[in-house]
């Protein structure tokens, strides 16, 4: 009983933190440092939240940025040498000591924060003055922003059913771009062309929010579609600014439920035409004598073909057959005399027996007569 109510107080810290945490997250990552000026050989602590979970990041100190513009020149305004590595908690935070050292370039200066690892690309910087280090106005935004590919690019995605039967392929282009210039880069458009064999890409242009400052560098999703019923080796090109940054090849497989429904029609539609065909030959083809108009009704065709089946077929011995009685022959027995004690038939053989013939011609066998006379012995 004593464990439900710190079950109780533990959901009720974890709903609590569930909504900061969520708020922090889509405000994006934040870095704070414990002081605002220091001088060479001091440190200070940088913190953070808001940042992907688990995750390596690398702190820097670098010159000639500000929070709005970015690090101007990249990597190369900064003090790589004296670069901290920390990664973050379960909720995304951090804290950990950062060195003071005077970067490359004069001021003003930030602490730069930036992923090294992780799913999608993301920076924060927090403005920080480093004390006796020179500092010079940001030159004005008269370049031009100049991206590069920092990383492979890949297709994500896979085909469902709809593709197997001809449906338009579809992925997604992912690739982490760089601004190597001197000017941010807003909302760029990119161009996306898909090419087959030997034939030109089909160029699309697609526009990406956002923005990429110099030095910044971002992970770009565009998505990529080719027409129904597509199949083949294709290559999947991305340009923007008139120059080529990445190809991809792309491998799709052949649309089989196509091929497998037209295998079935071509089975099915001519069964289907048969059938209909042999039943209109059915009812045009002419018809015997009678019935109405002419035209006998399959049971007036069915009694004029029986007498040729009869005719041909042998007659069975059936069990109406076996059940009809036998005629009775004509005969003078009595069930109930023997043929030897039958008055009848003595009757019979006596009348039939000629005087002095001696021969019964009733029994068929020759008899010798006992008549005898009077005073003879």
């Amino acid at each position: 009983m004593r464990r439900i109510p710190a079950l109780v107080a533990v959901l009720a810290i974890a709903l609590l933190m569930v909504p900061v945490t969520s708020a922090a997250a889509a405000d994006g990552p934040t870095v704070k440092v414990s002081k605002s000026q220091a001088g060479t050989g001091d440190s200070i602590i940088v913190t953070g939240a808001g940042w992907q979970p688990r995750t390596l990041l690398m702190m820097l100190i670098c010159g000639r940025s500000t929070p709005g513009r970015g690090v101007i020149g990249g990597t190369n305004s900064c003090a790589n040498a004296d670069a901290r590595a920390v990664t973050t908690d379960t909720l995304g935070g951090f804290s950990k000591s950062l060195p003071v050292t005077e970067p490359p370039v004069p001021c003003p200066c930030v602490v730069h924060v930036a992923t090294v690892t992780g799913g999608s690309q993301a920076a924060a910087d927090a403005v920080f003055k480093v004390a006796g280090h020179p500092v010079e106005p940001l030159p004005a935004q008269t370049g031009t922003g100049r991206l590069s590919v920092l990383t492979d690019p890949r297709l994500d995605g896979s085909s469902g059913v709809l593709t197997w039967f001809g449906a338009p392929p579809t992925r997604t282009l992912v690739v982490t771009v760089g601004n190597l210039g001197t000017a941010a880069v807003k909302d760029p458009v990119f161009q996306v062309g898909t090419s087959h064999g030997v034939f030109a890409p089909q160029w699309d242009e697609q526009q990406w929010r956002g923005t990429i400052t110099p030095g910044g560098k971002a992970r770009v999703e565009l998505p990529v579609g080719l027409v129904s019923g597509a199949h083949g080796d294709y290559t999947v090109s991305l340009r923007y600014d008139g120059k080529m940054l990445a190809e991809q090849p792309w491998g799709v497989g052949r649309p089989w439920g196509v091929t497998l429904f037209w295998v079935l029609a071509g089975v099915v539609v001519p069964a289907a035409l048969f059938r209909i065909g042999m039943a209109v030959v059915d009812r045009v083809r002419p018809r015997g004598p009678g019935g109405a108009g002419g035209r006998p009704s399959p049971r007036h065709g069915r009694a004029l073909r029986l007498p040729e089946l009869t005719l041909r077929m042998p007659r069975l011995n059936t069990r109406e057959d076996r059940e009809q009685p036998r005629p009775a022959t004509a005969s003078t027995t009595l069930p109930w005399f023997t043929p030897d004690a039958d008055p009848g038939a003595s009757a019979v053989e006596g009348a039939g027996s000629g005087a002095g013939t001696g021969i019964d011609t009733g029994a068929g066998t020759p008899t010798t007569s006992t008549t005898t006379t009077k005073g003879n012995t």
